[in-house]
């Protein structure tokens, strides 16, 4: 590993580094990076960093959550109207975007890539 960050110098590199990782690897970091980034800047971000990263709407995030074991009477909407899911469950939407859609581990693996600024923050 080189690199600023120990994962790779860029975003590419990154990309390239995670196809070579096991479907297990490369789940274990979407979820921890779900969480790192909720207690940081918040569950909201995840959900839109998710819902962009995955390319998903509101009711897709809603069927994925359910689909990966987040059960679904605890979505709900912040204040703001935004949909809300309890911080200890975002890690349902990684086994969910893989049970609900054929290129489950492409839309993880864009998550990661598209938040490595974040990965490099933490």
């Amino acid at each position: 590993m080189s690199g600023a960050t120990g994962l790779a110098p860029d975003p590419a590199e990154y990309r390239r580094r995670l196809e070579e990782q096991t479907d297990d690897q490369v789940d274990a970091w979407a979820k921890e990076l779900m969480r790192d980034v909720s207690i940081r800047v918040g569950v909201r971000q995840v959900i839109r960093d998710f819902q962009r990263a995955a390319r998903i709407d509101e009711a897709g995030l809603e069927r994925v959550y359910a689909a990966g074991g987040g059960a679904p009477a605890t979505i709900g909407r912040s204040a703001d109207g935004e949909l809300m899911v309890p911080a200890i469950s975002l890690w349902c939407l990684v086994p969910g975007i893989r049970h609900e859609t054929p290129d489950g581990r492409q839309r993880i693996i864009e998550y990661l890539v598209e938040n490595f600024d974040e990965i490099v923050y933490v």
